[in-house]
Formats: structure tokens, C-alpha cells, sequence
């Protein structure tokens, strides 16, 4: 009877983490507004040719929304959205953990959708939910609790309050941190977005792995400075505003990073 219950509470919280939103809808559309402010000339172009004169912006949450859908068309691609990697000392090791992962994921789906966007023959359809779920997942890949553990479920099941509200260590950095701070997303995007050439061409190095990395190392970051059941408020802000900054800064850029090659 007791392994029965345990596996109810799994159920639950797996079902509670498929539907956690990431970054939340204002992270998400800071990080593509940053991306959209530094693509080149052809990425405009070709990108003008998938999606017409709409913004980023306005799909960067496409992806979360249409796990509303109830005819279950997107059914599985929750699973895209995170990666489930333990302490890794080096990228090294991280990268042979990360490639061990089972497919589909956070990795895999990144390069899956770059290549059919990419790919010439991809209907104009296609290229477009793909596009859609890229520019979301590259948000994604930089919200640090989307590179958490299996047996938190990325900090689902951490419970902790954010000025005196119940939440759970996923959804304070999902969403709960980044509301704190007051700005829409384009007041958010203009204010971080202010790197020089040599600065952006830094965060923009490495590869895929690389990134994640980054997001993985401060995840590990997190895990070692929250407590479950803590109560936070003003020193959580504090402590972790300057990397929810270079967090959603480094996703938009890296994402234009991404886009500028594959357009």
C-alpha cells in the first residue's frame, strides 16, 4: 500500500512538472526580444519569409500554450523542454552524461529542430512550428532549472515560499523572480541587452554543450543555496538577481546566435 501511494505522488508531480511553464511568459519573450535585436541582416530576411512581420516575441510561449491542447497533437513534447543531467564536474563529463540521456529531450530537440529549419526541404509548415518550439526551447536551455535532477524534477518538488506565497523552486525561477522584477519584457530586453561587440561575441561562444554547461553549473549554484521550505523574499532577490540577468541575457543571444546560422 505504501509503494502505491509513493507512486501516486510521483505521478502527480511528474503530471504537475509536464505543465510547469519555463522562464514564464515574461522570461520567454525578453529572451526573444534580445535574440530579435541581434540577428543579422539575412536572418531578418529569411526569418521575414517563415513568419512575416510578426515578432519573436509573440511565439516564444507557443510552446508552452499548446500544452493546453486537449486533442493531444503535441502530445510527448513536454519532454523537450528539460534535460536531466546529476553534478557534473566538468563539461566533459557533462557532455558524455548529456549525450547518455534518453531521447527526445532539451538536447536532442534543439538540434533536431535547427536541422529541419535548416533543411530546404522542410515545408514552410514545418519550418515554422519549428521555429516556434526553437525559439522557445533556447529559452529553455538558459532557465537554469531545466538542466536540474530526476529526483526533484527539476526542483518541482522543493517547496518554498517567495513573500510568504507557496511555490516550489521550479516555478520561483520559472517565473516568480523574474515578475519581482516590474519590467515588461521589452523594458527588461532594453536593459540588459547593452554588451559591447566583444562582450556578446564571448557569451556567444562554444557549442550547444557548452551552453548548457553554463546552465547546468547554475543550477547546481541554486541547489546548493535554497533550501527546502525556506521562506524567501528580498534576499533571494539579492543573492540572484545578477544571474537571472546573465541567464536571460545569454539565452537571447545565444539564440540569435543559433538563428543567425541556421537562417
Amino acid at each position: 500500500m505504501r509503494k502505491i501511494f509513493a507512486n501516486v505522488l510521483l505521478l502527480a508531480a511528474l503530471f504537475t512538472f509536464s505543465f510547469a511553464y519555463s522562464w514564464g511568459v515574461t522570461g520567454h519573450r525578453v529572451i526573444a526580444e534580445i535574440a530579435e535585436n541581434n540577428l543579422t541582416p539575412k536572418a531578418k530576411r529569411n526569418l521575414k519569409k517563415i513568419i512575416g512581420d510578426q515578432k519573436l516575441a509573440y511565439y516564444a510561449n507557443w510552446a508552452d500554450f499548446i500544452k493546453a491542447d486537449t486533442t493531444r497533437t503535441w502530445s510527448g513534447t513536454d519532454k523537450w523542454h528539460y534535460v536531466n543531467v546529476s553534478p557534473q564536474a566538468n563539461v566533459a563529463r557533462f557532455t558524455d552524461t548529456l549525450k547518455a540521456q534518453k531521447a527526445p529531450n532539451l538536447y536532442t530537440q534543439i538540434q533536431v529542430l535547427s536541422a529541419q529549419i535548416k533543411d530546404k526541404k522542410t515545408s514552410a509548415k514545418d519550418r515554422e512550428i519549428a521555429l516556434h518550439f526553437l525559439i522557445h526551447l533556447m529559452g529553455d536551455a538558459s532557465q537554469p532549472m531545466h538542466l536540474g535532477r530526476l529526483e526533484d524534477l527539476g526542483g518541482n518538488t522543493i517547496k518554498v515560499k517567495f513573500f510568504g506565497a507557496s511555490t516550489n523552486l521550479h516555478s520561483l525561477w520559472d517565473s516568480k523572480i523574474v515578475d519581482f522584477q516590474k519590467y515588461s519584457y521589452t523594458e527588461f530586453a532594453q536593459i540588459l541587452d547593452v554588451k559591447s561587440k566583444e562582450e556578446v561575441q564571448k557569451i556567444q561562444a562554444g557549442t550547444l554543450e557548452d551552453w548548457l554547461y553554463d546552465s547546468h553549473k547554475a543550477a547546481n549554484n541554486i541547489y546548493a543555496n535554497s533550501a527546502s521550505d525556506a521562506s524567501y523574499s528580498y534576499d533571494y532577490n539579492y543573492k540572484y538577481e545578477a544571474l537571472l540577468e546573465q541567464q536571460l541575457l545569454t539565452g537571447g543571444l545565444r539564440l540569435a546566435k543559433l538563428l543567425n546560422e541556421i537562417l
